[in-house]
């Protein structure tokens, strides 16, 4: 069989990024914000000046880069509770590749705080499997004034659709999507028959598994749209000899909470 016998993907557990979409909804200024932001055609003024004062204010801005974007105390004891419970599911990996970002690295060692095995098994640094590069919309850490700020941006997205727009020295998902592609063509030119682990992102998950059972846009969309990746959720892919010329990977596991 050419295909790891499982392949075992992991998102990281909770981010700053991701507490920090929790906290917006509890600000009065946000909430006002976003009140103008579904009013912006009538009234563009308003939401323009709110998103310059959440701007201005710096509260939601992380001023950090995604890469050095961090995981929260929650997302760390979801990382050790997950990694506790991880050796139920999964015999231990030959390899772990986990994403270059600082979030998975921490994911990564709390995972071995609740199995210490994984310690052991050699770890490979990987960028393919990093998140989808978000360029200039990252100065904003928000959807929502991104569009205030660059109106043609949004025009842009409303016209592509959001599978095809690129962000602005960024990437689009067919961009990430063959990212994870070439991975494949590694794990099965290297990791035949052997037991692989993925630390990596929201897209990470998602495109390796449209790649896998070739989904195109519209299937794409829907799984981003009703089968989003949890924070520490776990995706097994198994490897069946049997299917096709050269074996298959059949899903097993998708986005399982083990916290």
């Amino acid at each position: 069989m050419k295909w790891p016998n499982t392949l075992t993907v992991v998102r990281h557990g909770q981010s700053a990024y991701n507490e920090l979409k929790g906290l917006k909804e509890g600000d009065p200024l946000y909430a006002e914000f976003k009140r103008a932001h579904n009013r912006r055609k009538k009234d563009p003024d308003t939401a323009r000046r709110l998103a310059e004062q959440l701007i201005q204010d710096g509260t939601f801005i992380l001023g950090c880069g995604d890469h050095d974007t961090r995981l929260t105390q929650t997302g760390e004891r979801q990382a050790e509770v997950t990694g506790s419970r991880l050796s139920e599911l999964i015999g231990l990996p030959d390899v772990i590749f986990v994403s270059p970002y600082l979030r998975t690295h921490q994911t990564l060692g709390k995972l071995a705080v609740g199995w210490p095995e994984l310690s052991s098994v050699k770890t490979v640094e990987e960028e393919r499997v990093r998140e989808q590069e978000h360029g200039l919309a990252l100065f904003y850490n928000d959807w929502r004034i991104f569009n205030i700020m660059h109106p043609e941006q949004e025009a842009l997205r409303n016209l592509q659709g959001s599978y095809w727009y690129r962000y602005p020295q960024g990437e689009n998902v067919p961009d990430v999507r063959e990212r994870h592609r070439s991975m494949l063509g590694a794990l099965t030119r290297d990791y035949a028959e052997q037991n692989v682990m993925i630390v990596g992102h929201h897209l990470s998950i998602l495109s390796l598994r449209a790649n896998l059972e070739r989904l195109d846009a519209d299937g794409f969309r829907d799984l981003d749209a009703n089968h989003k990746p949890v924070n520490c959720g776990v995706t097994v892919y198994r490897g069946n000899p049997d299917v096709g010329h050269d074996g298959h990977l059949e899903l097993d596991i998708y986005n399982q909470q083990l916290y």
